[in-house]
């Protein structure tokens, strides 16, 4: 085996206070990273929350308050980045607390990272070195408060901001927009509604079942995906049951946290697919990657065969190999109510060239075990529209 199959640079995640009702410490967790005057981030749904006004007094018991923003998209547009940034500085803040879902996470975080630039958002996407662009001391310290077990974004250094004008979801990356710290409590996912809880738990196990089967050697993120979507298994059907189950609830966010980890090893066809459809029709992100993940593995099946004999075996499945997974898969989507196809979320095919095109061009491709083309992407979105499983081969 050469020297270069084994060479890599691996990079893993920050300090995360993980438990019920870590939240309290929210207080303290911004005196450890001297954050003196707080920023809350979130979206529009999460405002006026039970759990964020817990957020804020908490903030208050502790000796601190802190104004909230909330002016965030569903998926973050720039102008929204642009407002929190306005808002960060008029008010003086010397931190940020991203609190929510993917959009709250990943607005918090951007709009941390662009307080002290003075070049336009788009400079800094994931491309090449880009990031060596940023103002690196002009970047905001950040503490990350998930509300969903999903995205993982808490434990990522980069954000994915919507780019209205060219209907591209744009990755913003600086090694310094990791959070600090993470406050990962399980009592503040509680009131999820089953259907988000189950569409945020498939984003997960996306997350590492794509950078399972990414190509490179990459063994610490190889582990991590194996037990992340062991966790996924076994605890999302019961949060999706009852979502007052703690234990379930408390393991997920540890799985969302670790598809993260995981996915710095690559992505793939999944999350190129799903960031055009996503930007044309509005669509759920983890929502769509649940759709969309069967009919990629049967595209995949040729390079994945033997991935997926160690994920059975990880899932204690009675057979292993490439069928037993899909089987399960596609079952385990039905208990917890995930769609068979993407024209049931209301996508169709009208745009399928253009989200093929797009799709290509979207850093995850890269990550694909198998090369892919616009073509290839296009063939597999409307096998996903049409919900013909076989057609994605």
């Amino acid at each position: 085996m050469s020297d270069a199959v084994l060479t890599a640079a691996w990079n893993y995640p920050t300090r995360i206070l993980h438990g019920p009702g870590r939240i309290k410490e929210i207080a303290e967790a911004c005196r450890t990273l001297g954050i003196k005057r707080p920023l809350l981030v979130t979206d529009a749904g999460l405002a006026a929350a039970p759990i964020t006004r817990q957020t804020l007094m908490a903030l208050e018991e502790g000796g601190l308050s802190a104004p909230l923003f909330c002016d965030l998209k569903p998926n973050p547009v720039a102008a929204n980045i642009e407002a929190g940034v306005a808002v960060f500085k008029s008010g003086r803040h010397d931190g940020v607390i991203a609190f929510g879902g993917g959009s709250g996470l990943d607005g918090g975080k951007a709009v941390a990272f662009m307080s002290g630039q003075t070049r336009v958002i788009w400079d800094f996407e994931d491309i090449g070195d880009w990031w060596t662009r940023a103002d690196s001391q002009g970047i905001a310290p950040i503490i990350a408060v998930p509300t969903t077990a999903g995205t993982g974004s808490e434990v990522g250094r980069a954000a994915v901001v919507l780019n209205e004008e060219t209907h591209e979801k744009k990755i913003i990356f600086h090694p310094k927009m990791m959070p600090g710290l993470v406050i990962s409590d399980p009592l503040l996912t509680v009131g999820l509604p089953p259907k988000i809880t189950a569409a945020t738990g498939m984003d997960a196990f996306t997350h590492c079942l794509e950078a399972f089967c990414a190509p490179g050697f990459h063994p610490l993120a190889d582990g991590i995906a194996l037990e992340g979507m062991r966790l996924v298994a076994l605890y999302l059907p019961r949060a999706v049951r009852d979502g007052g189950d703690i234990e379930a609830r408390s393991r997920m966010l540890a799985a969302a946290s670790m598809g993260a980890a995981a996915f710095q090893k690559g992505l793939g066809a999944v999350h190129a697919i799903a960031h055009p459809v996503g930007a044309f029709y509005d669509t759920h992100h983890g929502l769509t990657n649940a759709v969309i993940l069967p009919y990629v593995l049967v595209h995949n099946r040729a390079a994945i065969t033997g991935k997926l004999t160690q994920i059975a075996r990880t899932l204690a499945l009675p057979e292993p190999g490439f069928e037993a997974v899909l089987s399960w898969l596609l079952a385990f989507r039905k208990e917890i109510g995930i769609p068979d196809s993407l024209r049931a979320i209301g996508v169709d095919d009208a745009r399928a060239a253009e989200i093929g095109r797009h799709a290509e061009k979207d850093p995850s491709a890269g990550g694909n075990p198998v090369p892919v083309k616009a073509s290839d992407l296009e063939k597999i979105f409307r096998a996903a529209v049409s919900g013909a499983l076989n057609a994605a081969a």
